[in-house]
């Protein structure tokens, strides 16, 4: 029979459990990057300072490589920041992609693709937490589509006059990892709603 002491010790480890934390450097790292995309938005599509915008964007995107290792480095990984550091990752490209369209086109492609992409990962996860009770990370081919969109928009940004077939070609290889990245991780989604993961 479980004593009032054991079931306490057991409380305390529930609460204690280091994923269940909040307020960690990894997550302030998300906040901030969050707090960063009206920044860019003014920047580039308010007062047109390139390089203010190419600063934001920047720090928007160390910051992201940062809070990954910063998490796994010093075992700050939490359940918030599961949720939080991709939530800062779609918002932000998302804010880059609508201003860069305005003045590439072609971006509506990677844009839209990543509205579509972002619904399906929405409902198919918030599926798989129920299902499993657990919240997954991203995986490489999540981290590459966010390196190919800051490696773009960044370029765009700094090169307003770059040639058609370059601007083509980068925008074609985003979307395409874009597409790659969805279907790779909607399989995986599937796999846990059905329970064979």
């Amino acid at each position: 029979m479980m004593t009032d002491d054991h079931k306490t010790i057991i409380e305390n480890d529930k609460m204690e459990n280091p994923e269940d934390r909040i307020f960690t450097i990894p997550n302030g790292m998300s906040f901030f990057r969050i707090m960063l995309i009206p920044c860019f938005v003014w920047s580039y599509s308010g007062i047109h300072n390139t390089m203010l915008t190419a600063v934001f964007l920047i720090l928007s995107g160390l910051t992201d490589t940062l809070d990954g290792w910063v998490a796994r480095k010093f075992h700050m990984v939490s359940n918030v920041g599961k949720v939080l550091d991709p939530l800062a990752d779609k918002l932000t490209q998302g804010a880059i992609l609508l201003c860069l369209v305005m003045e590439y086109p072609l971006m509506a492609v990677p844009f839209f693709l990543l509205l579509i992409k972002e619904i399906i990962m929405c409902v198919t996860g918030l599926m798989a937490i129920k299902k499993t009770g657990r919240v997954e990370g991203a995986d490489w081919h999540g981290k590459v589509t966010t390196f190919l969109l800051y490696f773009t928009a960044i370029l765009h940004v700094f090169w307003h006059n770059i040639p058609q077939q370059l601007s083509t070609a980068l925008i074609c290889l985003c979307t395409g990892f874009m597409f790659l990245s969805m279907t790779l991780y909607t399989i995986e989604r599937v796999r846990m709603i059905r329970g064979k993961e």
